[in-house]
């Protein structure tokens, strides 16, 4: 025999009802719909009148408060993917975009990809991150990966689709502190004497003079170079889209978005001033064939920039001479700070020469060789203090 169907107000605004299939509904208004101007409803469910008007009373209670949120069944997949092509194309760096679709598809979609938007709590991060650092990934990647995840479920939150950011929920493990490998003082002198004769001397050259990241040396142009002041200003970069037979392009900014102008020692305008005789002479025998519209400083004998993968590749054949078979051409780049703070360079400088975002950065990634420095200038203030107390008046001679 059917149920007969019994229906009354619930506390709070809504309605009541038992369904002819024994099941209880609750109906209540959520707005009106901008475009009709009706009203809304939307229903809830239970096996009992208490389960239901106890669903009833949350969602009348986050309606009143302005914090319902219906049911949406957006998956995390489809909101990432409409975040890249909404809030980040055209607003990012195309590298940045590229690594962005990189981490979502090897670290987030295997693991939330397939859950709702709604469902996602703080424990399902954590376990991305405890996953990563169980498989040996390095702290920065996981770093990475969870910046990602706060930017696009941020925004999420902005559009109303969740109602908070799970990933507020969840901890990064705590990351180690990466040993850098610069070249020591003894291994500075052979590898530039290893260096002579490749075809790129003077940009491994300019990257230890002047502490230049790959992409900077190489997309350095001449206009940039103000041999009078022995000053160059680095303002762009040579980027390669992560894509097979991705195409090279000059990105018109740095890695910090800053341009900076620095003054490395004069000895980095020497290797530039051979560069530019270099490549006048290969200009003239390229003849019609030479090409070089960026006007960089470093090209092949056509005018053309180099590849990353045969700067790289050289180095590493060049750094295995000189015994160092684990060095990167990023390593230079190391050296010239450590050796700029041994040298007494205050940190600000080091800082500046670099184009690092904080000075607080530049003492974390090259804390040892800043403890070292911190210790000679305790040396030299204590030297300082005990002149004083040999002469407690003041008084010299």
């Amino acid at each position: 025999m059917q149920k007969k169907s019994t229906q009354k107000s619930a506390r709070g605004g809504g309605t009541i009802r038992q369904r002819p299939d024994g099941r209880w509904e609750a109906r209540f208004t959520v707005g009106r719909d901008p475009g009709t101007g009706k009203q809304v409803q939307r229903s809830v469910y239970g096996s009992t009148q208490k389960e239901v008007r106890q669903k009833l009373a949350q969602i009348t209670a986050a309606i009143d408060s302005g914090t319902y949120q219906g049911t949406n069944k957006m998956t995390v997949s489809a909101w990432f993917r409409e975040w890249l092509d909404v809030f980040c194309a055209n607003k990012v760096k195309p590298l940045t975009l590229q690594s962005y679709e990189s981490v979502i598809k090897n670290h987030i979609t295997p693991a939330v990809g397939a859950m709702k938007l709604q469902a996602v709590k703080g424990t399902h991060i954590q376990k991305i991150y405890n996953t990563m650092t169980a498989a040996g990934l390095s702290g920065k990647t996981v770093k990475n990966v969870s910046a990602v995840l706060h930017k696009a479920f941020s925004v999420a939150l902005k559009q109303g689709l969740i109602t908070s950011n799970p990933c507020e929920g969840a901890e990064l493990p705590k990351a180690g502190r990466h040993e850098i490998a610069p070249l020591a003082d003894e291994e500075i002198p052979r590898f530039l004497e290893a260096i002579n004769g490749s075809p790129m001397r003077n940009a491994y050259a300019l990257c230890l003079f002047a502490g230049l990241r790959e992409g900077e040396c190489m997309g350095l142009s001449w206009k940039h170079v103000d041999f009078q002041r022995g000053r160059i200003t680095v303002s762009q970069q040579l980027q390669k889209e992560k894509i097979k037979g991705g195409r090279y392009y000059i990105e018109p900014t740095t890695k910090s978005g800053k341009p900076r102008t620095i003054e490395p020692p004069p000895i980095a305008f020497e290797y530039l001033r051979a560069e530019k005789v270099k490549q006048a002479e290969n200009r003239l025998a390229a003849g019609a064939a030479w090409s070089n519209p960026d006007d960089l400083v470093f090209t092949d004998e056509s005018g053309r920039h180099y590849a990353v993968s045969t700067f790289y590749k050289r180095f590493k054949q060049i750094a295995a001479s000189v015994g160092r078979p684990d060095a990167r051409p990023h390593d230079l780049r190391h050296t010239a700070a450590t050796v700029a703070i041994a040298s007494g360079a205050d940190v600000k400088s080091v800082q500046t020469l670099l184009g690092h975002a904080t000075a607080s950065f530049t003492l974390n990634v090259y804390a040892h060789t800043s403890e070292q420095m911190m210790k000679d200038t305790a040396s030299r203030v204590q030297g300082y203090y005990d002149g004083l107390r040999k002469d407690p008046a003041g008084c010299k001679g």
